[in-house]
């Protein structure tokens, strides 16, 4: 995107066919998905929608810059030198519910911080960003079901929401990515708190772990939100812990043979402490985020080395106006 507009990382996100597929000893029920798929539907719905509303040859007509696929007509793009990403103006996805710090605390437009994850910069954008969801979501949700997938997506897109906006005050953000390394952190922790009932462990542990920190790797690029793709990393690994917990292996088999009592509880005791201490960090991070945020706190105030995280300069990029 241009300067003043940042995506959720639209790159490397389209390829997680990797994804560890580890076998789980158990008997629960598998779900239908359905939730997911409608949130794919959502977001090209709303992405039609934003190109209607931006009409790029109407606001550009008589100008020197040239629309971008003329033959969609007011759904054409903008120019390539304003958008790379095949999409609509900074100004559209402003007025359309982009995440903009100073409208959020001076302008009492909280509802940025859930509207920003449903726009996206461009075509691009969006197939990377909803071609991963389906990857990652379809198998979440068939294996919980819609609640904890659903709350799993929506907080960890706020949780990314609050982050940025308490790091990255000068630009916008839009774009669905930190709800998606939402779900990634899920899948981490629930890999963590059901360890007993996984087979080949190790290697599901290295191959997530690879994914992930590629991932995140991405966002030190420049105009790419790496903190809202932290902020949702951390939100969703942490509430893994609290809504993905199964039945430590054996226990529903010992509900069948009353006379195996081998088995007294259905999940062992590290996951309730792991339950516990993330239900804890989820509120304290998430009451001390909105205080700062509401604030007005720069958390580059408190955080000298922060902005690194997000984007790291080179001698082919700057990071300015971050």
């Amino acid at each position: 995107m241009a300067s003043g507009d940042l995506e959720r990382g639209a790159k490397n996100r389209g390829n997680n066919s990797n994804f560890p597929s580890y076998y789980v000893e158990t008997a629960e029920k598998q779900w239908t998905s359905w939730l997911i798929p409608m949130f794919v539907v959502a977001s090209i719905a709303v992405f039609i929608v934003v190109m209607y509303v931006n009409d790029c040859p109407k606001k550009n007509f008589g100008s020197e810059r040239s629309c971008v696929a003329k033959f969609l007509g007011r759904f054409s793009f903008q120019p390539l030198k304003e958008n790379p990403l095949f999409g609509p103006s900074s100004a559209t996805l402003e007025k359309m519910g982009a995440l903009e710090w100073n409208k959020v605390v001076h302008g009492d437009q909280g509802w940025r911080l859930i509207t920003c994850m449903w726009l996206h910069a461009g075509v691009i954008h969006v197939f990377a960003n909803m071609l991963s969801l389906v990857f990652i979501g379809i198998r979440l949700e068939q294996q919980f079901g819609f609640v904890r997938v659903g709350l799993i997506y929506l907080l960890s897109g706020l949780g990314g929401s609050i982050l940025s906006s308490l790091f990255i005050q000068q630009n916008i953000s839009v774009g669905a990515s930190g709800a998606l390394f939402g779900l990634l952190g899920a899948m981490l922790s629930e890999l963590l708190t059901n360890w007993t009932i996984y087979s080949n462990k190790i290697a599901a542990l290295l191959t997530l772990v690879v994914i992930i920190a590629i991932n995140l790797a991405v966002g030190i690029l420049p105009h790419v939100d790496n903190f809202a793709h932290i902020g949702g990393f951390f939100t969703g690994f942490l509430l893994g812990f609290v809504l993905l917990l199964r039945p430590q292996f054996g226990w529903v088999e010992s509900r069948q043979f009353l006379a195996d009592a081998r088995v007294k509880s259905k999940h062992k005791a590290y996951q309730y402490m792991f339950l516990m201490a993330a239900a804890v960090l989820l509120i304290a991070g998430f009451t001390l985020g909105m205080v700062m945020l509401f604030k007005g706190e720069n958390g580059n105030d408190h955080c000298s080395w922060c902005h690194y995280l997000s984007c790291v300069p080179t001698s082919k990029w700057n990071c300015e106006n971050r």
